[in-house]
């Protein structure tokens, strides 16, 4: 398992902020956040072999964000810091069941990601999505990007993770985020994400819609309730055990995204492609995913405990 570990890089492309939460109306932490990075951090932890591909200002948030990165194993070589801009920054209210509405202040330079995207090869996976893939400007970047990975036989992982706060702009990334599922070997979203941008509420209508997109590998996180997923034209559910204590939910989905990387690469699966999963490689996926966001949901960071991830390595 070290071996493959050792082997495999995973590249987290996505937005960059600082979280800043809020409960009863008190800003009680700020945090380096966004979904890529809050999966990138989680798998740094976790010992994985990391790079974060992203852009945000050389202000004091920014070095925040770029300190704790590197402090938490996660590559910082396809990262650009400018000075034409300021680093984004999200509110976060929480409700009292502990989701979360967002409110962002963004001040983006003109021209975004100048420098060149990585190379990649065979047996490494990219984790992308969010309002960073479907951005006008750099969507096309990283597409083309993406498709050219895809070919070489990188594992390609898709969240959509759209954000009701982003509903306004639908009409025109609806068509954007279907040519995603079209390109990922695995889609993993929430059943809110499918709901508001497909208006489906069926597990397996939002299974039917994303194979008719191309994509026939589909797990879906139903909050507390269950993970669903086809593989194989097979389908598998996994019920959620109860969280306590319950601090936030704010990086659960990231960190399940990172748990189910995790599983594939210790598995060595992510050179064999996820044609080749097994049942019980499948429920070891799930289980990795749904035991990271578990985690997650026990403070108000948005990423795997140092303690969590030390009973990963022993």
């Amino acid at each position: 398992m070290k071996s493959t570990i050792e082997m495999a890089t995973v590249f987290c492309i996505g937005e960059t902020v600082l979280d800043i939460i809020f409960n009863d109306g008190q800003p009680v932490s700020a945090t380096p956040g966004g979904s890529a990075l809050n999966s990138a951090v989680s798998l740094g932890r976790a010992g994985l072999k990391v790079e974060f591909v992203s852009e945000y200002g050389k202000d004091q948030p920014g070095k925040i964000i770029d300190d704790f990165l590197k402090q938490n194993n996660v590559g910082t070589h396809f990262i650009r810091r400018y000075d034409d801009g300021k680093t984004a920054l999200a509110l976060a209210f929480l409700d009292k069941k502990r989701n979360a509405s967002y409110s962002f202040h963004t001040l983006y330079p003109r021209i975004r990601m100048k420098d060149p995207l990585p190379t990649v090869k065979k047996g490494d996976v990219i984790l992308f999505g969010s309002i960073y893939s479907i951005s006008p400007g750099i969507r096309g970047k990283i597409v083309s990007w993406v498709k050219k990975a895809r070919a070489k036989g990188t594992l390609i992982i898709y969240d959509p993770n759209f954000r009701k706060s982003h509903i306004h702009t639908l009409e025109t990334t609806r068509s954007w985020i279907i040519e995603n599922i079209s390109i990922a070997d695995i889609v993993r979203g929430s059943d809110e994400d499918f709901f508001t941008v497909f208006g489906l509420q069926k597990p397996d209508d939002v299974r039917i819609t994303l194979s008719s997109f191309g994509c026939e590998n589909v797990i879906i996180t139903r909050n507390s309730k269950s993970v669903i997923a086809w593989f194989n034209d097979k389908k598998t559910s996994v019920n959620i055990p109860v969280v306590k204590p319950l601090a936030s939910t704010i990086g659960a989905g990231d960190s399940f995204n990172a748990g189910i990387i995790y599983a594939l690469v210790g598995l060595g699966l992510t050179e064999a492609g996820s044609d080749h999963l097994t049942p019980e490689n499948i429920r070891a996926m799930i289980g990795s995913g749904i035991s990271f966001a578990a985690d997650v949901c026990k403070s108000l960071e948005n990423y795997i405990s140092t303690g969590f991830s030390k009973t990963l390595r022993s």
